[in-house]
């Protein structure tokens, strides 16, 4: 027999077969079996996500974060590692036309203690941006208060842009909330892994939600945060 004959067989050998298969299972069955096939791919695949705001692309920006005093005196690094992180990943991604580096940002605000009380607009000024992108970290925990034993980690934001060249003043045009935990599961405590672990997959998480929303991206189709 010829290959192209051998060929033809076998594929009339595995459509017989598929259609035997359909007889004996029936075609709810069949049905089944597509369905799991498509949710065992979805367990394991990614999917992409529209960006939120879409304003940074082709404006320069500056990233502030900030939180308050307790927070700080938790997490002394957080704020110099959230914004150097954001900016960087913003600048990667978001098309922006140009940035200010998280380091000169958080220099203007280490000389200029001050710089809280000033409007977005003399922010936005100073740094000389057409976007300041605005995160506050309002909420940021390793665990439950009162209970060091157990991990149960827990971060909150406030996303918010101002547009220098906007209609809003001194307010934000587009604003929004994210949230992160870890782990995942509970009845993890030092014993299991160290503060810093969970600290970094916190930081980890709580950029990506702020960052994704700035730009497409991919995510599981069932994310774990």
């Amino acid at each position: 027999m010829r290959s192209s004959q051998r060929a033809i067989a076998g594929r009339l050998g595995a459509a017989c077969a598929l259609a035997a298969l359909s007889l004996a299972l029936g075609g709810c069955a069949i049905g089944a079996l597509i369905g799991g096939m498509a949710e065992s791919y979805r367990e394991t695949s990614t999917r992409a996500v529209a960006a939120e705001y879409l304003g940074v692309e082709g404006k320069s920006f500056a990233v502030i974060v900030y939180t308050d005093r307790l927070i700080q005196a938790d997490q002394p690094r957080l704020v110099a590692k959230m914004t150097n992180a954001m900016a960087n990943r913003l600048a990667q991604n978001a098309n922006a036309g140009g940035y200010v580096p998280g380091p000169l940002v958080l220099d203007y605000q280490f000389n200029n203690p001050n710089w809280a009380a000033f409007s977005y607009e003399d922010l936005a000024e100073e740094f000389g941006v057409d976007r300041l992108v605005i995160v506050e970290i309002y909420e940021y925990r390793l665990h439950e208060p009162g209970n060091s034993y157990t991990w149960d980690g827990f971060a909150a934001a406030l996303v918010g842009v101002f547009e220098a060249d906007g209609v809003i003043e001194n307010d934000f045009s587009f604003s929004r909330e994210v949230a992160v935990g870890f782990p995942d599961d509970g009845g993890y405590g030092p014993t299991d892994f160290g503060a810093d672990v969970v600290a970094a997959n916190l930081n980890s998480r709580l950029l990506d939600r702020a960052s994704w929303l700035f730009y497409e991206h991919q995510e599981p189709y069932y994310p774990d945060y």
